[in-house]
């Protein structure tokens, strides 16, 4: 049983959830989506290990399914009516408000609502939502209008918590000024640590606001296993990230065998030493990492009861600092990057 805990932020300060929190993702949004029953096993290994009185902290989307489909959701709700019980016992955050079609988001009344009636529709009567964020910031409209539009969706009762996607630091301070924000998610680990980063974490910290920190381990890059692009399946998303490509792979290696050194000296996996790293980053740290299978999900979870020393720590954040990555960190269109930091 793990033993690291941690109250959310915003209107949600009286849940406590498990230090690190479960992606969802990878269980559909692949060509060859993962069983049923081996979804059910990771997400229940999750919640079995937590003490009583701690929730997990579940991630999905509206759109994580091939062809940004509703696959996640229709996974889940299959979970729910199998295991009812469990509902009680997670915390579940959706992403939605990005039109599946342009790929971009839109953070209209009319789309939100459409947005979050979809995702409930597909989740099934078993579940709430808990949280709701729109996936990216709407460039086209105000974060005050976009949050005034979210907060008439929350009276309405269709989730009970906000949360921002991508957001920049500025943008968070004045989304919070409107109404209180339980999370800000964004990309955090030893590949992504830049001053985005530090000041939206500063600024959550400031304002006790969640930070759900996603790909901590670099889309699995920075566990170790992956030894050259070669071992990523075909198909899968992570051949369109440029940093897995062959021009960066090698010299991306580097930092990954740094940080398993500084792992194997410790006696914990890579995988744990960069969801500790992310979780030393500041109270409101809340690592992401993705999983879809049983040992997985309980070999991150376990990384949150990972303490370092002051020099194991020194030494992670010298590894860090003193080896430059390359690639881009999405797929490296400019339409899609615009999308980020908003």
């Amino acid at each position: 049983m793990v033993t690291q805990s941690t109250k959310l932020g915003g209107t949600a300060s009286d849940v406590t959830v498990a230090r690190v929190s479960h992606g969802l993702m990878t269980m559909t949004w692949t060509p060859n989506p993962v069983p049923d029953e081996i979804c059910f096993e990771a997400i229940k290994a999750g919640v079995d290990a937590l003490p009583p009185g701690v929730k997990a902290f579940l991630n999905t989307a509206e759109f994580y399914g091939q062809n940004w489909g509703i696959d996640n959701l229709e996974m889940l709700s299959r979970f729910f009516a199998k295991y009812p019980e469990y509902a009680d016992r997670i915390f579940l955050s959706v992403k939605g408000g990005l039109d599946p079609v342009k790929h971009v988001p839109n953070g209209s009344l009319e789309y939100l609502r459409s947005s979050v009636e979809r995702s409930i529709k597909a989740l099934g009567p078993l579940k709430k939502i808990d949280l709701f964020q729109p996936a990216r910031i709407d460039p086209t409209m105000s974060i005050e209008k976009i949050m005034e539009n979210l907060v008439i969706l929350l009276k309405e009762g269709k989730f009970d918590h906000i949360g921002l996607s991508e957001c920049n630091a500025n943008t968070l301070r004045k989304a919070h000024a409107v109404y209180p924000i339980t999370a800000a998610e964004i990309e955090v680990s030893p590949f992504e640590y830049g001053e985005n980063q530090k000041k939206v974490i500063a600024t959550a910290t400031e304002l006790n606001i969640s930070v759900a920190a996603y790909s901590p381990l670099g889309h699995g890059f920075l566990t170790g296993q992956i030894k050259s692009p070669d071992d990523i399946p075909e198909g899968d998303m992570r051949h369109l990230l440029t940093r897995f490509k062959e021009e960066h792979f090698r010299n991306n290696m580097v930092l990954v065998q740094k940080l398993k050194e500084i792992a194997e000296k410790k006696s914990i996996t890579p995988a744990q030493l960069c969801i500790a790293w992310v979780a030393s980053l500041g109270p409101t740290m809340i690592p992401l990492p993705g999983s879809s299978k049983a040992s997985r999900t309980l070999e991150n979870l376990t990384g949150g009861d990972v303490v370092f020393t002051d020099d194991e720590l020194k030494a992670v954040n010298e590894a860090i600092t003193k080896t430059t990555i390359t690639g881009d960190r999405h797929i490296g269109q400019p339409e899609l990057e615009k999308l980020l930091w908003n």
